[in-house]
């Protein structure tokens, strides 16, 4: 069965865009991490929409479950393959193209496989700035952006991949295609559909192109990293800096002493800004401006010096050149491998009222002490929005001795999400759902609220063989 399959996929789409040897298959069917692994017959890779939509049509109508995929760097077993049944791996990575960029609308179209990167130098080239910026951005796809609705380092100011999409172009699961390409900043004739899609996860329909929101380039840039003894006081500062520069603050990130030594600890050629006196908590401050000249440092100095003095915070620095700016950023974007290197971290996207991150933290912090005391909370996130990775590190040692792993990490979760969920938070902030946080869409989300999603599903994937067993319970 599964060599007549792929003999008609190679029909649809060219005998060299399906992939069926093992070696080849190996690093679609794992998440980078290594946490979750999956199984299918071959790997597609369309060239086209009408390829992708010719594929799916074909799907459908042979019960062959599709499991979309684009830089396959989830962090909740999104972009991986289910271990059972019949399935293929649509990648989209051969759908690279930038089809126009356009700075008089500030706007431009891309296909769906295009890394972000790559997007993010486009703009840059016509004096524009498309501000969606993450960690894996150099590997990650727009369409894989879209369909989780990644959030990142500048969503204090921009918002979500939601908020800087002015269009998008789907290939629906019976094989038509809806073109919804615009460019318009106002368009209110009936159902706003494109945001049906974006955060799908791939279970409505496959993204395969896109049109951005650009936004003019900033030519001056300041960036400063706080040091501070509490919460309380970085979580102060960050909402006053916010009041202080409501259109030039951009960046705005809460990094724990735990973090910060761990990043420092596994990097290369990393130093420490504050010397040998590590404060408790850093916040990295962003600044951004279209304006020339130094006058935004200037500013920045000069409202920071004035926090300085009155004793908002314990120590400052502030970048004076590029490369320190390069290097306090470079501790932030970090932390991700450096925390695979140190230990099992259990990651959890949170996201609370800002003003509430310290109470998340505190008695998550004593809940952690009290049922897990191996455990060291690690955390970094996004203050301006609410959002917190709060990981909870255990050394490679302990966690090998864990049995039953997969119950041990529900367990754990479970107390940190239902402090969140006291304090009127989610269980996953840009993370998205994946095949991980399923149970907790059942646990957390409002009955009615999954009931409405489950009919959307059943309206567009009436059979379920779109990225089946992601984002929505059984």
């Amino acid at each position: 069965m599964s060599s007549k399959i792929i003999s008609e996929l190679r029909a649809l789409v060219g005998k060299s865009h399906v992939v069926d040897h093992a070696t080849d298959m190996a690093p679609h069917l794992v998440d980078w991490r290594k946490r979750h692994r999956g199984d299918a017959i071959c790997i597609v890779s369309p060239q086209s929409t009408g390829q992708v939509a010719a594929v799916l049509s074909y799907c459908r109508a042979n019960r062959v479950r599709v499991f979309p995929q684009g830089g396959n760097t989830s962090v909740c077993g999104g972009s991986v393959p289910a271990v059972d049944g019949v399935n293929i791996i649509l990648s989209l990575g051969k759908m690279n193209r930038i089809l126009d960029v356009n700075p008089r609308n500030n706007a431009m179209t891309v296909e769906a496989g295009c890394i972000l990167a790559d997007i993010q130098a486009a703009a840059s080239a016509v004096d524009r700035l498309f501000p969606l910026s993450l960690g894996a951005e150099g590997s990650c796809q727009i369409g894989g952006n879209i369909a989780t609705n990644a959030g990142g380092t500048n969503v204090v100011r921009f918002g979500n991949t939601r908020d800087l999409i002015l269009g998008i172009e789907v290939a629906l699961p019976d094989g038509r295609i809806w073109n919804g390409l615009r460019t318009l900043r106002k368009n209110n004739s009936g159902y706003d559909l494109k945001n049906l899609f974006i955060g799908a996860e791939g279970t409505l329909g496959v993204v395969t192109a896109a049109t951005l929101k650009l936004f003019p380039k900033p030519h001056s840039v300041a960036t400063a990293m706080l040091g501070l003894s509490t919460v309380e006081a970085a979580v102060d500062e960050g909402l006053r800096l916010q009041g202080v520069f409501p259109g030039e603050l951009v960046g705005l990130e809460l990094i724990s002493r735990s973090e910060f030594e761990i990043s420092l600890r596994h990097g290369t050629n990393m130093r420490n800004p504050f010397g040998n006196d590590t404060p408790q908590w850093m916040v990295l401050v962003e600044l951004a401006s279209p304006e020339r000249g130094d006058g935004l440092t200037e500013r920045l100095n000069e409202v920071l010096g004035a926090a300085y003095e009155r004793g908002a915070f314990e120590d400052v620095v502030i970048a004076a050149t590029e490369q320190q700016r390069h290097e306090l950023w470079r501790i932030r974007h970090n932390v991700t491998e450096a925390n695979g290197r140190e230990g099992m971290g259990l990651t959890h996207d949170i996201a609370v009222p800002t003003y509430l991150i310290p109470t998340f933290i505190e008695r998550a912090g004593v809940a952690l002490g009290k049922q897990y005391p191996q455990a060291t909370p690690v955390i970094v996130g996004h203050m301006g929005d609410g959002n917190l990775h709060y990981i909870a590190m255990f050394t490679h040692a302990y966690w090998a001795t864990v049995t039953d792993k997969a119950e041990f990490q529900r367990a754990l979760s479970h107390v940190l999400y239902d402090i969140s969920a006291e304090l009127g938070g989610t269980f996953s902030a840009e993370h998205g759902i994946g095949s991980l946080h399923v149970d907790e869409m059942r646990i957390y989300k409002d009955a009615v609220e999954v009931a409405l999603m489950k009919q959307i599903k059943c309206l567009f994937d009436p059979d379920n063989m779109m990225n089946p067993g992601r984002v929505l319970p059984a």
